[in-house]
């Protein structure tokens, strides 16, 4: 899949994304740079020294592609699942973890209502991937796309809405 048709301008866009990310959690903002007990790093991130979060990954299958899609997200982890997620982050050995429960602290614009502070189990994966979320199985459409797929249809809203927020 190497572009698509927008039917929101009307043109054609070279690529059809099969992920997007955010750089921070929700609850971050420039303010707290400052913070000595903040810190905002590529895959984790502190707020006020009591707010933990690390970067996760959402994989919702494509039912009509050889590819899966993936929101990149944020998820709050208490404390001591924070400390060991850290303790392990360098050991092969990470993924033997059972997973660290946790509330997703990424807003996903294409979904109503909001997905912050759903409830999730963070998986650990190998050293170099980025955990896997899944979801609390409940109505939430982004938890019902998680269970169930979505095609590339869906894939090229996502895109048009990302692309065209003012729409």
């Amino acid at each position: 899949m190497t572009g698509f048709h927008c039917s929101c301008c009307g043109r054609h866009h070279d690529e059809l994304p099969f992920s997007y990310g955010t750089p921070a959690p929700a609850f971050w903002h420039e303010g707290l740079a400052a913070d000595a007990g903040s810190a905002l790093a590529a895959e984790q991130c502190v707020i006020g020294g009591e707010h933990f979060f690390v970067r996760a990954r959402v994989v919702l299958p494509v039912v009509d592609a050889d590819e899966d899609f993936e929101w990149g997200v944020w998820v709050s982890l208490s404390k001591a699942h924070f400390a060991r997620a850290s303790k392990l982050w360098v050991d092969p050995a990470r993924v033997d973890e059972p997973p660290y429960f946790g509330w997703l602290s990424t807003e996903l614009p294409v979904y109503e209502p909001t997905t912050l502070n759903l409830k999730t189990e963070v998986h650990s994966q190998p050293i170099g991937t980025r955990p896997t979320v899944e979801l609390e199985p409940t109505d939430h459409p982004l938890a019902v796309e998680q269970r169930t797929g979505i095609t590339l249809d869906r894939v090229r809203a996502i895109a048009e809405l990302l692309l065209h927020p003012e729409r």
